[in-house]
């Protein structure tokens, strides 16, 4: 019993050894009857049955024999001249890859494709069969034997090898490159509308210039968000024909918004068509928009829509939808908006375990033993409709390798790994403009962002799997941005992001004598205490309010009563408020 338990663990060992032996390869066809250029097409095969060459050039050029009507699972299926010098193209079924290949080199044959007309599996054997077999044996699939025929014709020379896989593609470059540069540019845009709130306090003068409000994400927010989040990855894993179209439009409606938002503050200083509509009561055109609004609008809808009839097309589609991908996130980082560095550590970290759970312990929970996550993101092998989400930049292989023609031809990185550490940074910069600290923490956590990019790519490599980019994206910026923090010891204010809530009281801790810096009439606007503002308010109704005066000093000074009289506007001039009125001091009252 002994004997014979380790008799099976060997086979299931050999069996295990085989499939995991399996590789992919290439075979080369070129036409015999003069069409000048071949194709590659993928292969799977088994280097335990015979090594294929790495290079092209030291690959024989053989003929290839259509028997793909035969089985060749008996010595009747043989032709009565054999595979004398041949390659035959046989039929999957009834009868072990094992006997198929001995029957084809028994005949003379120096290989065997065996066309598959369901998922390529490994042409897997025995150690015994292995040593017997000299030839490569490979799998082909129907797809690709019907395109080899419609292109070539019959007449064809084949040529099998297996070029090694690169460490690592060059197309990560180009996609490490539009990440960090989407990152960079998002938390910079973000951060100049605070920009302009701290450093100039100037208020827009139409309507043209106003730009949307920013939207404050709250913690029931972050985890309204997550669930919808788990919900929609799995419905898309078990109902991944229906819901694909679904998500595809989504695309299309909010990427042409962000499209639209990204190019409208340079179409707004074009010279040309700066002329309104008419007036009218139609529900859009009653506010009149200018005709180069108009125009860009059109423009933004016509490319998503050119985008969504040929976001099949791999050779050019791609472009498209990378463009839009980015716009789409520069203007969600505009957008939305984490208030404290408190919300932004939740959001994160929630989300660290959501990638990380759906990556790396759902390959447990399912019947097949994959990711549910890169199940969806690089669609079901079994899915009827063949479409791909959109919600990804994905840039095609560079180089030439069977992985890239097999499996894999696109690399891909998910929006949410650019939008979940982008709030970080954009709340970087924001920070950076309250406290006028020259962009530290937004250079550290893009700089940080980036080398957890360079990590993930790095683990991409070695593991040859999908990678949750958050698990290593998450701790560089958070650590680092905490770590500034520490440094400059403003980790108190970064925590509640003093300065982004309103009316957030003066802090009890600062002192009541300290010196006031001198102003820079483009600087931020130092906080004021409640005093000050009644101290300046008889000033309202003998002269308009100062460029630097807030919209809220500006709406309530009216309505308050002078309680002493304001000073004569020469005295005032090179005075500082805050040290010559003894109302301004921290904690009296006016």
């Amino acid at each position: 019993m002994g004997a014979s338990a380790l008799t099976r663990l060997g086979a299931v060992f050999l069996l295990f050894s085989a499939q995991v032996a399996c590789e992919y390869g290439m075979v080369h066809v070129v036409s015999e009857t003069g069409v000048p250029r071949g194709k590659d097409y993928c292969i799977l095969y088994n280097p335990q049955w015979a090594h294929l060459p790495h290079d092209l050039g030291k690959a024989s050029l053989l003929q290839l024999g259509d028997w793909s009507s035969s089985l060749l699972c008996s010595p009747s299926d043989l032709p009565a001249s054999g595979f004398s010098n041949q390659i035959p193209l046989v039929a999957r079924g009834n009868c072990t890859f094992y006997e198929k290949v001995r029957l084809a080199q028994g005949s003379g044959a120096r290989g065997l494709l065996v066309v598959s007309k369901e998922k390529l599996v490994p042409p897997g054997g025995n150690k015994t069969q292995y040593e017997e077999i000299g030839i490569p044996v490979a799998l082909l699939s129907y797809k690709d034997m019907l395109d080899i025929f419609r292109s070539f014709g019959h007449k064809v020379r084949v040529a099998l090898y297996a070029p090694s896989e690169p460490v690592l593609d060059y197309n990560m470059v180009i996609i490490f490159i539009m990440a960090v540069g989407t990152v960079a540019l998002g938390g910079y845009w973000a951060g100049s509308r605070d920009v302009k709130k701290y450093m100039k306090h100037k208020r827009d003068d139409g309507p043209e210039k106003q730009e949307d409000e920013a939207v404050d994400v709250t913690p029931v927010m972050i985890c309204v968000f997550v669930v919808m989040c788990c919900s929609m990855l799995v419905l898309l894993y078990y109902f991944y024909d229906h819901l694909v179209y679904v998500i595809i439009g989504i695309f299309c409606l909010a990427s042409s918004t962000g499209l639209y938002s990204c190019l409208a503050p340079c179409v707004r200083c074009l010279p040309c068509c700066g002329c309104r509509v008419p007036d009218n009561s139609l529900p859009y055109f009653h506010k009149r928009p200018q005709a180069r609004m108009l125009l860009l609008g059109l423009f933004c809808v016509a490319v998503s829509v050119v985008w969504g009839i040929f976001r099949n097309e791999d050779q050019w589609a791609w472009v498209l939808q990378d463009a839009l991908g980015i716009a789409f996130c520069l203007y969600m980082l505009k957008t939305i908006r984490l208030p404290t560095f408190k919300a932004c550590t939740l959001l994160l970290l929630v989300l660290f375990i959501y990638d990380v759970f759906f990556v790396f312990i759902t390959p447990f929970l399912t019947k097949s033993g994959n990711s549910i996550m890169v199940e969806v993101a690089t669609g079901p092998s079994d899915s009827a409709t063949h479409e791909k989400l959109p919600m990804v930049l994905k840039v095609p292989r560079l180089n030439s390798s069977p992985l890239a023609l097999c499996d894999r031809p696109f690399s891909l990185l998910g929006f949410g790994d650019i939008l979940v550490p982008g709030l970080l940074v954009a709340y970087c910069h924001r920070f950076d403009v309250q406290v006028q600290s020259s962009r530290v923490y937004f250079v550290a956590s893009t700089i940080a962002y980036g080398i957890g990019l360079l990590v993930t790519f790095v683990a991409l490599a070695l593991m040859q799997r999908g990678q949750p980019a958050l698990l290593y994206l998450v701790p560089c910026t958070l650590v680092t941005s905490c770590a500034v923090a520490l440094w400059r010891r403003e980790l108190g204010a970064f925590w509640t992001g003093s300065g982004f809530v309103k009316d957030l009281p003066q802090s009890p801790w600062a002192p009541a004598d300290s010196p006031q810096p001198p102003r820079d009439p483009d600087g931020p606007c130092p906080q004021q205490p409640p005093g000050e503002e009644q101290a300046k308010a008889p000033l309202s109704t003998e002269q308009p309010p100062e460029p630097s005066t807030s919209e809220e000093e500006g709406a309530a000074a009216p309505a308050q009563e002078p309680k002493s009289p304001a000073p004569h506007p020469s005295e005032r001039v090179g005075q500082d408020p805050a040290l010559s009125s003894p109302t301004a001091q921290p904690g009296i009252s006016a």
